[in-house]
């Protein structure tokens, strides 16, 4: 399951292949064998995860399917995301777990994804090879001695070592589309204004945007669709 594309793992729902559980516990596994390797991941959300995969289960199979409904994805440890650990790298937000959740995390919630945890980060995205985390550096899936990218270099390295088949990123001055390069998968940094940044930890607000990791292209515009909202709260959301 781990080396199909979102669409493809999208008809593979709607189909009842298998189901929602299934695949997060498939991805959990893979997490648990690989992740200690190539430090990807800061949290590992995995009993958040099981419940919301049931809960897409139970949508699916009273017909209230979405394109990402039961999908496994990560995002970057930049949203904040209530009630679970959000560091941006850093040991200053080492204990911080937001009462609110980031504008991009909540609409992969309402369409049903699940969330299997953050991925690590350069700190607070100040860094393109990803060896600035407090949780240590992210090694490259395909060399581990090499490095994957940064400051999105966590999901980057994620989706290139199919731990999860999609991710979120950010991207300043690169920090979404160098790490896709160095890891062999799909990044896109959207048109400023095009997704929110409310929830979102800023580097440099006039410069940041939220954007999709993940194998293709296609499955990047499916995860784009997603993210892409006007928001209120973001004055310059369009």
């Amino acid at each position: 399951m781990h080396n199909m594309s979102i669409a493809q793992l999208n008809e593979g729902l709607r189909l009842k292949a298998f189901s929602s559980r299934e695949l997060t516990e498939h991805f959990l596994c893979r997490i648990s064998t690989l992740n200690p390797e190539i430090n990807a991941l800061i949290t590992i959300a995995e009993d958040s995860a099981l419940k919301e995969a049931d809960e897409a289960d139970r949508s699916i199979q009273n017909g209230a399917m979405t394109d990402l409904c039961g999908i496994p994805i990560l995002h970057k440890d930049i949203f904040c995301t209530e009630g679970i650990l959000t560091t941006c790298g850093s040991r200053m937000l080492s204990n911080f777990v937001p009462p609110y959740t980031a504008t991009v995390v909540e609409n992969f919630n309402e369409m049903g994804a699940v969330m299997l945890g953050k991925t690590n980060m350069d700190e607070f995205a100040m860094g393109s090879s990803n060896e600035t985390s407090y949780y240590g550096p992210v090694k490259n899936p395909w060399n581990t001695k090499k490095v994957p990218g940064g400051s999105s270099g966590g999901s980057a390295a994620a989706v290139a070592a199919r731990l999860a088949p999609g991710a979120t990123g950010t991207d300043t001055g690169g920090s979404i589309r160098q790490p896709a390069a160095l890891c062999g998968v799909s990044g896109l940094k959207p048109t400023y204004g095009r997704v929110s940044r409310w929830g979102m930890i800023a580097f440099a607000s006039s410069l940041d945007q939220g954007g999709p990791i993940a194998r293709t292209a296609e499955d990047c515009a499916i995860l784009l669709n997603c993210m892409a909202s006007y928001d209120p709260r973001d004055s310059t959301s369009v």
